[in-house]
């Protein structure tokens, strides 16, 4: 399996590229902006999936060109497929930062919790975690070559922290309750891809961070 980190857009968003293995489909995880330097990144790869863990603008900047360029399809959370469109306070939230038309395209598919996208032979499975925005998702995925399994957590989960909750569409009880219910109970051997700052594992997360459930 193959788990590449790009720093992307304005606020230094982890775009994942995930792959099987280096022959095989692409899907690429919040492409935060700089299109030049993802496609350059993707040269000579085939995109199967462009994926949004959530609707904010620094987590989709690069997605219009990307799609049109490779022709993959948008895989949005139901629950946040009608922010992609817009860049208000209900929308991407680029307005509110300067940041006017950070929108995307409409999805061209829409996921619930459990669902799995197949990207070549990799298994991405919804897991629906809301809390930082009302479609707030994680993608679990399980080595196809028997290594630890990866956990992508855009912005719900962090290196020793969580995302905001401040913003139209939080609610801290609710991010608290998905980490309970759906990554509190995940393998401690995880690695965790979130969508800032560097990578950790569920294991430290449930050592070290004053906001993992504790019983």
């Amino acid at each position: 399996m193959q788990v590449t980190r790009l720093v992307l857009g304005p606020l230094s968003t982890n775009c994942w590229l995930v792959s099987a293995h280096e022959e095989a489909d692409v899907a690429v995880i919040d492409p935060g902006g700089d299109p030049p330097v993802l496609l350059d990144a993707l040269r000579g790869r085939r995109v199967g999936a462009v994926i949004l863990t959530h609707a904010h603008f620094d987590h989709l900047g690069a997605v219009s060109e990307l799609i049109q360029r490779s022709g993959a399809p948008l895989l949005v959370h139901e629950d946040d497929a009608a922010r992609v469109t817009g860049d208000g306070p209900t929308g991407t939230g680029g307005a509110l930062f300067g940041f006017t038309g950070a929108v995307a395209p409409a999805a061209d598919r829409t996921v619930r919790d459990g669902d799995r996208i197949d990207v070549g032979p990799l298994r991405l499975e919804v897991l629906h975690t809301p809390g930082h925005t009302e479609g707030g998702m994680c993608l679990f995925v399980r080595d196809p070559d028997g290594g630890p399994p990866h956990l992508f957590s855009g912005d719900t989960l962090f290196a020793g922290s969580v995302g905001r909750t401040d913003f139209p569409g939080g609610d801290a009880r609710q991010l608290a309750r998905s980490i309970a219910s759906k990554l509190a109970g995940l393998p401690l051997e995880t690695i965790v891809h979130p969508g800032h700052g560097p990578d950790t594992t569920v294991s430290r997360e449930a050592r070290t961070n004053p906001f993992w459930p504790r019983t």
